[in-house]
C-alpha cells in the first residue's frame, strides 16, 4: 500500500497537461485545452484539459477526471499502478507499506519471473534473426501473410529446435533455475531420466501473450512439424504471473480502439487477433483457444459493454462455442454475432479485405443473439416439433441469463415475435428459469460474484467540484455505481425504527402480496413499452443493490415469499400469508389485502361521473415509483448517519473518507432517482 504522504505528493506534482499530452496532442484554447477525445472516435474536438482546476472532460463521451485517472482510463491501470506510473514521470520514490517477509519473498519471486518472461521474449525475437530462425520462423510468419511491422509489434518469436538451447542462454546470463522452471519455459528431467533441461516451446514459433500493463507473461508455441502426435499449439502453464482465464490474447493491443470504438470484437486465436491488427481493425482480442471465461468478460467488461463474437463457418464449432454468449449476457454485456462465409476464419478474411472492407461486412451482417442463434439452430430442426421446441428452450435459457428486467422483457418480445410464441409463455418460462438459476449453487454463486463486484467514487481532493474519478474495476448494479463502502448490505437497523421507511417497506409488500403474479406495461423512452412482472422487478431490484428490509415483519414476508417463488419456481398464494402460522403475519397480510385505496373513487365522484384510475391499473408508474423512492430513502437515510458520525470524528484522514463516502452515496442516489427518469 502507498503511503498517504507519497500519494499527496504524486497528486501535488502532477501537471494534468504534461500528463495527458504524453498520449494526446493538445491545443490551447483560452485557459484551456483541447483535443479530439482520446476514447471514443470524434471528428470535432470535445476533449478539454483544464490545467488550473487539474481535470479533463469530454463533453461527447462524458469521460473525465484527474492526471490519475486518466492513466487509469487510457491505459487500463489500477489505482495503484497509475499512481507509480505518474511517480516515474516525476521522479518521485513511491513508499509503500512494510511487507512481511512472506510477502516480501512472494513479490520478489513474482518480479523474477516476470523478469525473465521479458528475457525470453526478447530472446526468441532475436532468434528470427539467426539462420535457423529466419529459415523457419520467419518463412512461417511471411507464409501466413504478416508483415515486418506485426512481427515487432506482437514481438513475434522463434525458439531454436535444439532442446535446451533457451535454457543454457539464460543460465549463461545469470538467471535462475528456479524461475525458468516456474514460468514453464524450461522442463527440468528427472535425475532417473538423465536430468537436464528441455525448452519447452524448443521448434516452435512463439506468440508472447502480453498483461493489460503490456508486460510479457506467458508465450503461445506453434509446432512446425507435421506429426499428429505432437500438440499444434502449446501454451505456457498457470504460473505466478499468468492465469489463462484472466487473461486475453492481445488485450493490450487493442485496449485503447475497444475504448474508442466502445466495442470489443471476440475472435479464436492468435493469428486472427494479429491478421485482423494488420487489417486495420483493433478492437480485438481472443480467448487463445481456451474456453471464455467469467474472468475474461470481466476484463472486457472494464473497456466497453458490447460485445461482437465472429464465428467461422464451422457449424459443430459454433454450437459448442454459443455457451459463451450466455456467459456474455449473464455479466450484462450486450452481444451481437458475425458469421464469416463458409470455408473462412477471421485469419484468412482479415488477410483478403483492407479495414473498410472488414468493418462494413462486420456492421453488414451482426445480428442480435436472438436473431443468431435461432437461425443456427433452426436449420437443424426443419419441421420436427421437438426440436424446435428444443431452440425454443434454449433461446429462453439465453435471455434469462441476462440481469436487467428491462432488457429481458425486449428480447422476450423479439423472440415471441421470431418464433412465433405466445409472449405470455415466454414470460413464465423465462421467470421459472431465473428461478432455477438463483436457486442452484452455480446461479447464486454468480449472483454473489456480481454483487460482491463492489465500487467506489473518488472525488478530487480539495476541489468539490472536480469529476469523479472511476475505479477500472467497477461495473454497473442496477445502473448504479455502488461504493465499497456499503458491503455486505444497505442495512440501517443502527438507526432505529425510520417512519418513512416502514411506510414504503409495507408499500412494496403490500404489491407483491396483492399484485405480484401480475405485469404492467413499463414505458421505455422515447416510445418502446415492455411488459414486466411485480414481484420480478421488486425482489430483484431490492436484491441486486442489496437492501435488506428494516422492520422484522417486513422482512420476514418478503424473505418468505422470495424463498417460495425459487424454491416452487411460482408466485405464493396469498393464502398462505393470511392461513399463516404466525399470527401477526396473519394479521398484517390481512391488513395488507384489505387497505383501501388512497385514492378509491367515492360516491361523490361517481354521482358527477368522475373517473379515477384503480391502484391495479396504476401498476406501471407506482411500482417504479416506489422502489425508487425507498432505495432513495435507504441511500438518505446511511448518509445522514455518516454525518453524525462525522461529528464526533478526531482525525482528518478519517473525516476525509466518511466525506468520500458521503459523497459516492450522494451520487448513487443520484443515479438510482434517473433510473425511471423520476426526481426523489
Amino acid at each position: 500500500m502507498i503511503d498517504r504522504q507519497t500519494v499527496d505528493r504524486i497528486f501535488a506534482a502532477a501537471d494534468i497537461v504534461e500528463v495527458v499530452s504524453d498520449f494526446v496532442t493538445l491545443k490551447k484554447q483560452g485557459v484551456n485545452y483541447m483535443a479530439c477525445c482520446p476514447f471514443h472516435n470524434e471528428k470535432t474536438p470535445s476533449f478539454v484539459v483544464s490545467q488550473s482546476k487539474g481535470l479533463y472532460k469530454c463533453f461527447g463521451c462524458g469521460k473525465g477526471g484527474n492526471a490519475i485517472s486518466f492513466v487509469m482510463e487510457h491505459e487500463g491501470l489500477s489505482y495503484a499502478e497509475a499512481l507509480k506510473w505518474v511517480a516515474r514521470k516525476y521522479g518521485i520514490e513511491v513508499k509503500e507499506r512494510e511487507e512481511s517477509p512472506e510477502e516480501k519473498q512472494r513479490n520478489d519471486d513474482r518480479e523474477s519471473m516476470m523478469v525473465v518472461a521479458s528475457w525470453a521474449g526478447q530472446y526468441f525475437a532475436g532468434q528470427l534473426k539467426t539462420p535457423e530462425g529466419e529459415s523457419i520462423g520467419v518463412s512461417y510468419f511471411r507464409e501466413r501473410g504478416f508483415t515486418d511491422a506485426t512481427i515487432a509489434k506482437f514481438q513475434l518469436g522463434y525458439c531454436p529446435a535444439k532442446g535446451d538451447a533457451m535454457t543454457r542462454a539464460a543460465l549463461s546470463e545469470g538467471y535462475q533455475e528456479q524461475f525458468l522452471v516456474g514460468t514453464g519455459l524450461t522442463i527440468k528431467r528427472e535425475a532417473a531420466n538423465g536430468g537436464g533441461y528441455y525448452d519447452r516451446f524448443c521448434g516452435r514459433v512463439i506468440f508472447p501473450v502480453h498483461s493489460l500493463a503490456g508486460r510479457v507473461i506467458a508465450f503461445g508455441g506453434r509446432t512446425l512439424r507435421t506429426d499428429k502426435k505432437v500438440a499444434k499449439y502449446l501454451n505456457s502453464p498457470e504460473s505466478e504471473i499468468y492465469h489463462k482465464s484472466n487473461t486475453l490474447y492481445g488485450i493490450y493491443f487493442a485496449k485503447k480502439a475497444i475504448t474508442q470504438f466502445n466495442r470489443c470484437i471476440l475472435v479464436e486465436g492468435y493469428t486472427d487477433v494479429l491478421q485482423m491488427h494488420q487489417s486495420g481493425v483493433e478492437n480485438v482480442v481472443a480467448s487463445s483457444g481456451t474456453s471464455l471465461t467469467v474472468e475474461q468478460i470481466k476484463l472486457i467488461k472494464r473497456f466497453t459493454k458490447n460485445v461482437t463474437v465472429i464465428y467461422d463457418g464451422d457449424a459443430a464449432g459454433i454450437k459448442a462455442s454459443m455457451r459463451g454468449i450466455d456467459m456474455i449476457l449473464r455479466e450484462g454485456l450486450t452481444v451481437r454475432c458475425v458469421l464469416l462465409p463458409d470455408g473462412e476464419d477471421p485469419d484468412s478474411f482479415a488477410r483478403a479485405h483492407n479495414a473498410t472492407e472488414l468493418q462494413a461486412y462486420i456492421e453488414e451482417h451482426e445480428e442480435d443473439f436472438i436473431s443468431f442463434k435461432t437461425r443456427i439452430l433452426l436449420g437443424d430442426a426443419a419441421d420436427d416439433p421437438i426440436k424446435r421446441a428444443e431452440v425454443i428452450a434454449s433461446v429462453v435459457e439465453s435471455i434469462a441469463t441476462i440481469p436487467e428486467a428491462i432488457t429481458r422483457s425486449v428480447f422476450i418480445r423479439e423472440c415471441a415475435r421470431k418464433l412465433e410464441i405466445d409472449e405470455d409463455i415466454l414470460i413464465r418460462e423465462v421467470a421459472r428459469k431465473r428461478v432455477t438459476m438463483v436457486d442452484g449453487q452455480a446461479g447464486r454463486e454468480a449472483m454473489d460474484n456480481r454483487l460482491r463486484k463492489e465500487q467506489f467514487l473518488q472525488r478530487q481532493a480539495g476541489d468539490p467540484n472536480a469529476a469523479p474519478t472511476y475505479s477500472p474495476d467497477t461495473e454497473a448494479v442496477s445502473g448504479a455505481e455502488v461504493p465499497v463502502d456499503l458491503a455486505p448490505k444497505l442495512s440501517f437497523a443502527e438507526q432505529g425504527l425510520n417512519r418513512e421507511l416502514e411506510r414504503l417497506e409495507r408499500e412494496l409488500v403490500g404489491y407483491l402480496l396483492k399484485y405480484g403474479g401480475e405485469n404492467f406495461d413499463f414505458v421505455m423512452p422515447p416510445t418502446e413499452v415492455v411488459s414486466l412482472n411485480v414481484a420480478e422487478v421488486i425482489i430483484e431490484e431490492l436484491e441486486m443493490d442489496r437492501i435488506e428490509m428494516h422492520h422484522p415483519l417486513y422482512r420476514q414476508i418478503y424473505e418468505e415469499y422470495v424463498r417460495i417463488c425459487r424454491e416452487e419456481g411460482r408466485v405464493p398464494e396469498v393464502n398462505r400469508f393470511i392461513n399463516h402460522a404466525s399470527p401477526e403475519v396473519a394479521s398484517l397480510a390481512v391488513d395488507l389485502l384489505t387497505a383501501e385505496e388512497t385514492y378509491a373513487p367515492s360516491r361523490m365522484w361517481e354521482r358527477y361521473e368522475i373517473r379515477v384510475s384503480t391502484e391495479r391499473e396504476r401498476l406501471s408508474e407506482a411500482v417504479p415509483k416506489a422502489i425508487t423512492i425507498y432505495k432513495s430513502k435507504v441511500i438518505k437515510s446511511i448518509i445522514a448517519s455518516l454525518r453524525k458520525e462525522l461529528q464526533g470524528i478526531e482525525t482528518m484522514e478519517e473525516a476525509q473518507e466518511i466525506i468520500r463516502r458521503v459523497d459516492s452515496l450522494n451520487e448513487l442516489h443520484k443515479t438510482i432517482c434517473e433510473k425511471y427518469l423520476r426526481t426523489v
